[in-house]
């Protein structure tokens, strides 16, 4: 890629839902240095909830209009993704009516809008893919598997269909190449663009507890049953002194993006609450739904460590937050994580079992020190490889050479 040069853009960005998980974590971060890089940035959305958002989407750095608020997101807690596609055709519709024509159009997640905005053929579109669609659905049923037919072929075909796609990890590059064999055949291959985090926003610790934190969606493909049944079996472990330190204080706090309109969300906090008490340590474990970024950071300072439990998450932002906040973590051993923990020296990467969690936790526990050593470098490898500077550079770049017409 070249230089931009002056290049100032008139940017509109599509996301589905404005709301506080690591997607749109990426989106606000991608407007805002977008917008300091002197690009006109407009986001529009099906939804956009002032009091459970980030702070930067109320700040005027860039334009938030929301379409479609009204329609629903499931049909009596079905059809999820046709109810999601009809959300963001809806946004794209009223944007194109609307508004004037954007120089770039970044579409995030849901593909099926692309073909609508390249009915326009002087339109750029640039797609950042997550993580393909159909693999994150349940195929569990004939009924489901008929009913996916059709979604999946839509999200192949119109994935396709963009100027330039972006993933966010080398794994999710591999697994978009085994999903999408036919772009693949074709030679249409995503660029790796890691989402970052703004290390002005996470100040080094001044106290620290033994307490260990697990930030994550209320949603069962997080796996967060892991980091309680990794903090009870760290009571059976054989080690007396260990046991006492345990006794005397230790805690595990469970918070993350909670919305009482998803029924996923309302019953998974309770099949933890629930877990937590079979497991006799509810009195030491706290949950927090939504929380601010100002209550998220403090959470940050103040822990031992950071539990991150989702198998094979394609990148997975809290790791980020986590090492920019000079904590070590400790993380399954798959997906984007292997990609952005050096094992050993920023963290651990382990086993999904509570045994391999709680021994990598014991280690901490143990040697204070070595947690606080962790975090130091930590702290510098986000530095290096995971600022908002070199994701906002790298943007930047892309979207300019995509406006010119150039091609990879």
């Amino acid at each position: 890629m070249e230089k931009s040069g002056s290049s100032k853009l008139n940017v509109a960005i599509i996301h589905p839902d404005l709301g506080i998980g690591g997607a749109e974590r990426l989106i606000v971060d991608a407007a805002v240095e977008l917008a300091s890089h002197g690009h006109k940035v407009h986001v529009f959305t099906s939804h956009h909830d002032k009091t459970r958002c980030f702070e930067e989407t109320l700040s005027g750095i860039f334009s938030v209009t929301v379409y479609g608020s009204f329609l629903p997101r499931h049909i009596f807690y079905r059809l999820h993704a046709v109810c999601a596609y009809i959300r963001c055709i809806f946004v794209a519709v009223c944007m194109m009516l609307f508004w004037r024509s954007f120089d770039v159009i970044l579409v995030d997640q849901v593909s099926v809008v692309i073909p609508l905005l390249k009915l326009k053929k002087s339109t750029k579109v640039v797609f950042y893919c997550h993580f393909p669609d159909l693999l994150l659905a349940q195929h569990t049923t004939l009924l489901r598997r008929i009913y996916r037919i059709p979604i999946d072929l839509i999200e192949e075909k119109t994935t396709g269909i963009a100027d330039l796609i972006l993933v966010n990890s080398k794994f999710t590059a591999s697994t978009f190449a085994r999903t999408f064999k036919r772009l693949n055949a074709f030679g249409i291959r995503p660029a790796v663009l890691y989402p970052a985090v703004n290390l002005d926003q996470f100040k080094e610790p001044n106290a620290i507890k033994l307490n260990f934190l697990s930030i994550n969606r209320f949603e069962r493909k997080k796996n967060i049953e892991l980091a309680i049944s990794a903090f009870a079996m760290l009571q059976n472990l054989a080690c007396d002194e260990l046991q006492g330190a345990i006794l005397d204080g230790a805690s595990l706090t469970i918070a993350g993006g909670y919305d009482k309109r998803l029924r996923e969300n309302v019953d998974y906090l309770e099949e933890l609450k629930d877990l937590a008490q079979r497991e006799g340590i509810s009195d030491r474990v706290d949950f927090i739904t939504s929380c601010s970024t100002s209550e998220r950071n403090a959470l940050l300072s103040e822990c031992l460590c950071v539990l991150y439990t989702p198998k094979d998450e394609h990148f997975g932002i809290v790791p980020l937050e986590a090492m920019a906040s000079c904590k070590p973590v400790i993380a399954c051993n798959s997906g984007g994580p292997v990609e952005t923990i050096k094992n050993g020296v920023t963290g651990f990467l382990c086993d999904p079992s509570p045994r391999d969690f709680s021994l990598a936790m014991a280690k901490l526990i143990q040697k204070p020190e070595m947690a606080e050593g962790m975090g130091r470098e930590a702290r510098l490898h986000i530095a290096q490889s995971f600022s908002t500077k070199t994701f906002g550079n790298h943007l930047d770049q892309y979207l300019v050479d995509v406006a010119r017409g150039k091609k990879e």
